[in-house]
């Protein structure tokens, strides 16, 4: 009895091993429809996990439109599997070889020259859990040739706005900010926190035209603007670093900002930045 209990573990073992070395065909090679799908999110610099969120959410009910991000990085990588073509690859984010210094920023000549400059210390406890929206957070790029871009990124939704500046003098980048301001409604636009670039030194200005508080970093902290920060990183696939970033207008500024805005955030659930901040429009309005 044991004898033949161990011989139909045996053969069970057997099988499973067969099937397992059985080649298998990849799901996106089953579904022509998928595929394309995945190939258009893909040119519009969506990443898989993105896609792959999305996928579940405009589908839940239906398992065979849902794949796995690591299902669509193998279809690049292996390309014997021939489902995505290699062309594809270019739209996949670029990753940071090294790590960078955490001292190392535009703003090392400018620490504690803020006058009168207000901690973040001091920010109210309504914008560290992100529930109330209109909080937003701030920074400046920059290019080769002196260039500069203000990026902004609201707490809640996690929707971007980027501002072409002239030059990183705080009369240039004060004055861009308060003409960016004037676009959102005052419900939408409460406060601002910066690191203590001196490009901010003008702060004050800044409030009294747009009564929107202004608080700082601590020197050396730029994990406590966390969110603007890695909406910087992903600004990079379109902004690289060392490149003249004045070559870009203010339109195809806002083009960008729109495509990083429409694509599903794993932090939002996949839900879109544009989606959940024409939300908070909508309950101002």
């Amino acid at each position: 009895m044991v004898e033949l209990l161990i011989i139909r573990a045996v053969r069970s073992d057997r099988a499973a091993w067969d099937r397992a070395q059985r080649p298998k065909r990849c799901k996106l090679a089953c579904n022509r429809t998928l595929c394309r799908t995945i190939s258009q999110k893909l040119q519009l610099n969506w990443s898989p996990e993105q896609i792959a969120g999305w996928l579940k959410r405009e589908y839940p009910q239906e398992e065979h439109n849902q794949v796995s991000h690591e299902t669509i990085y193998r279809s690049l990588f292996v390309q014997a599997r021939g489902v995505l073509k290699k062309e594809l690859m270019q739209y996949l984010r670029s990753k940071r070889t090294i790590r960078r210094s955490r001292h190392a920023s535009l703003k090392r000549d400018g620490l504690g020259q803020i006058k009168d400059a207000v901690s973040i210390s001091q920010r109210p406890a309504s914008v560290e859990d992100r529930a109330v929206p209109g909080h937003w957070e701030g920074d400046l790029i920059g290019g080769s040739r002196n260039s500069y871009i203000a990026t902004l990124v609201e707490r809640h939704s996690r929707y971007v706005m980027l501002v072409k500046v002239p030059n990183k003098d705080t009369e240039s980048v004060v004055s861009a900010l308060i003409k960016q301001s004037q676009k959102l409604p005052r419900e939408l636009y409460k406060s601002l926190t910066w690191d203590r670039g001196k490009e901010l030194a003008g702060h004050k200005r800044f409030t009294l035209a747009t009564d929107i508080s202004v608080y700082f970093c601590d020197p050396q902290s730029p994990w406590q603007r966390g969110t603007n920060e890695n909406t910087n990183r992903l600004l990079r696939q379109y902004l690289p670093k060392g490149t003249d970033l004045s070559v870009h207008s203010q339109s195809r500024l806002n083009k960008i900002a729109r495509q990083l805005n429409e694509r599903p955030r794993k932090t939002l659930q996949f839900e879109t930045p544009a989606d959940r901040f024409n939300a908070c429009v909508a309950t101002t309005s």
